[in-house]
Formats: structure tokens, sequence, C-alpha cells
């Protein structure tokens, strides 16, 4: 774990990948609240505004006040928080950039996870994101994503679903092993300071397994 941001009110860390956010043993939870308590003389406050999947990388912020997690939790609802993801698949045979709009709902078949619907359906939620694609080498493409909408498993399934599985994700169809966790980094986010209201442009550093593709170059 990685601090990317800290100051009285927000801490932002970069989340490695293969560790749950939160849950029962060793996540990224306890992880920050080892962190915080070291520091202080007692119990510290730790607010949950949004999740990243156990296999997923990258940026993720944490309030550290009641009224921080109250305004930040505000700013996820109402869709003013820009994130930007970035993405390794199997091809890519897809314009250079556009918008993808589907429905999606639990998928009965993969406990926790979800699949394509269809918008008549009562349990499906609209998933709404940007891309652009920024390499295509033989077999592999590297993809800028931005979810508009937040949905589970948002990004794995419509990339499944375009015939394009996230590297490693074997979950959603991807045949192709990636080192660990699986080729999905939280690279940015870009939010509003919860009390001082000033922009801030999170990023977070690329993990090791990413080494290999030299996308930065």
């Amino acid at each position: 774990m990685i601090v990317l941001y800290e100051d009285p009110h927000l801490l932002v860390v970069n989340k490695p990948p293969d560790l749950a956010t939160q849950g029962a043993g060793d996540t990224l939870e306890t992880r920050v609240r080892t962190y915080l308590q070291s520091r202080a003389d007692q119990t510290v406050y730790l607010g949950t505004v949004h999740r990243l999947d156990r296999p997923v990388s990258g940026v993720i912020a944490w309030a550290k006040t009641i009224k921080a997690a109250r305004r930040l939790a505000q700013q996820f609802a109402s869709r003013s928080v820009r994130k930007e993801y970035w993405a390794l698949v199997e091809s890519a045979p897809i314009e250079p950039r556009g918008v993808w709009r589907d429905w999606l709902r639990e998928d009965p078949t993969n406990p926790g996870g979800s699949r394509l619907g269809v918008e008549r359906d009562a349990h499906a939620k609209q998933a709404i994101t940007s891309y652009e694609r920024r390499l295509l080498s033989p077999g592999t493409g590297w993809m800028v994503l931005h979810p508009v909408t937040g949905r589970t498993h948002q990004l794995r399934v419509q990339c499944s679903a375009r015939g394009m599985p996230i590297l490693g994700d074997a979950r959603y169809g991807s045949t192709r092993p990636f080192g660990k966790g699986i080729a999905l980094h939280a690279r940015r986010l870009d939010v509003r300071h919860p009390i001082v209201e000033r922009r801030l442009d999170l990023v977070a550093e690329l993990p090791p397994s990413w080494d290999e593709w030299n996308v930065l170059q």
C-alpha cells in the first residue's frame, strides 16, 4: 500500500492487486487502519466511499472524518468524480474511441458477478463507459476507460461482452494469465476536496505486473 495523498480529512492510497478492499482477514481496510492507528493516540474514523474489486489495483480514497465521508459520498452519487482506468485486453477490434451503453444485472450463475441484461428488465441497471484505444498490438489492446456509472464489475463485463476480456480475468472469459490480479488499474481519480473544495488529481503508479508491457513508453 502506497500513500498518494493525506491530510486531516482524506487519505488516498494505491491499492495493490489481489487484495480485497474490505472483509475478513488481510484487507486494504485493515492495512489503512493499522497505518492510521500507528500514529494516533485514539480510535480513528475511516469512512468507505468507494471500492475496487479484489484483483484490481489503483487509486482509492478514504474519508478520515464523518463530514468528509458524507461529502465524498455525495460526489460519487452525483457522478461528479472523474475516474480513469487502464486495461490490457485480449484483442481490441473496435473503433479508436467511443461510448459503451449497456444494461447490467446480477448473474445467478456467477455469484457476486454481473452479466448483460436488457433495458426492460426491472433488475438491470444502466452502465455507461467512455473509452479510448491507445495501443493495439497483435492479440492485445491497451484501453483507457472512463466509467460514468459504477456498477458491479462494470468494466470487466463490458470488455468481455465485446470479445476482449481483460488479461488474467478468467471469471469473465480471459484465457491468458497476468501475473498478480488482473490487468485493470484505477489510474486516476479526479475529485473535489470534501472540505477546502479544490480539485485533486490523484494518479496511481502501475504495479510491477505491468512492467513488461511498456505502456508508459
